[in-house]
């Protein structure tokens, strides 16, 4: 009996240790994005119209002796996009000023950690457009719930087409206060692939609590296999993201990229795309939560005009 009080006791006082530090070291992230320009109150659905996304990340256990990457993450994702001409309902085909699309698919990421802030990311993502990528059917759902109006010109959408999508961006720290409550980092991507292809360059300003890329909400880093590279505070910031795109091929607005017959009607996009996000991020233990607007230029060659979106996220941390 004294030997069981002797070994209980002491576990007793460590349990609330090991609890400790079980909350501060989480492997596994699961959440979902979603995008829609009714978060703006504009009364619209004009060209990028809704987006949903629902991710896993999984951090990976680094060897003792690693000597580059600091820290290394996976993740799964499944989502969809939705595209409108200047409203949902545009019973004509002469009021198509952008074509209605969507983009169905699933992939997954690899995220490379360095030391110094630097951040590698490269992506794999398979889908398909048109039809079979259930816009139509899913606008028209939400629509219902909702109350909103009745939709029309999904007729018009882009034809059927498998897509395969690879994408690989880097992000650089390029400077940062003494009391690192505000820094600016540089970041560029690469997309190629048969739905979206070109290249984008711009910078990410942060202003309030953050922390370094490798522990931050706004990389998406704050899982961890060891507790030596768990996020060691929690976060609370302002931030904008400026950037310009090369847009080299757009299969939402030109059609399928082999297709003969791209859909009944379709244009050309416009090469060079600018984009302002603002918004504002946090995140403590197991939680992050973001919410932000997007306002981007004209991307097409028609009468179509520039447009804006909002974008939230939840994501919840666990072992």
């Amino acid at each position: 009996m004294k030997i069981a009080i002797k070994t209980i006791v002491p576990l007793l006082f460590l349990l609330p240790l090991v609890a400790y530090a079980q909350d501060k070291n989480f492997r596994n992230e699961f959440g979902f994005q979603s995008d829609n320009d009714a978060y703006l109150a504009q009364g619209s659905d004009r060209y990028y119209t809704n987006g949903l996304f629902i991710t896993f990340r999984h951090a990976i256990t680094m060897p003792e002796n690693a000597k580059k990457a600091i820290k290394k993450t996976w993740e799964a994702e499944v989502g969809q996009r939705m595209y409108n001409a200047q409203s949902g309902s545009v019973p004509t085909i002469g009021l198509v000023d952008r074509p209605f699309a969507a983009y169905l698919y699933a992939g997954g990421k690899l995220n490379w950690f360095y030391k110094n802030d630097k951040l590698l990311q490269f992506s794999v993502h398979g889908g398909t457009i048109g039809p079979h990528a259930f816009g139509k059917d899913v606008q028209e759902l939400l629509h219902k719930i909702i109350g909103f109006y009745e939709i029309d010109g999904w007729q018009f959408q882009v034809n059927n087409e498998l897509q395969l999508n690879t994408a690989l961006s880097y992000s650089q720290l390029l400077a940062r206060t003494s009391d690192s409550n505000a820094d600016v980092l540089f970041e560029t991507a690469l997309k190629a692939g048969t739905t979206f292809s070109g290249l984008g360059a711009g910078a990410l300003i942060r202003l309030g609590a953050l922390n370094p890329l490798s522990g931050s909400v706004s990389a998406n880093s704050r899982i961890s296999a060891s507790g030596s590279n768990a996020a060691p505070a929690k976060e609370f910031f302002f931030y904008l993201r400026p950037r310009l795109a090369y847009v080299a091929y757009d299969a939402t607005i030109q059609g399928g990229l082999f297709s003969d017959n791209k859909g009944p009607v379709t244009y050309d996009v416009k090469p060079l795309v600018f984009s302002q996000e603002a918004g504002v991020m946090f995140a403590h233990k197991r939680w992050s939560a973001n919410f932000s607007a997007v306002f981007q230029t004209r991307e097409i060659e028609s009468a179509a005009r520039a447009h804006q979106f909002g974008t939230a996220n939840l994501y919840y941390r666990f072992n």
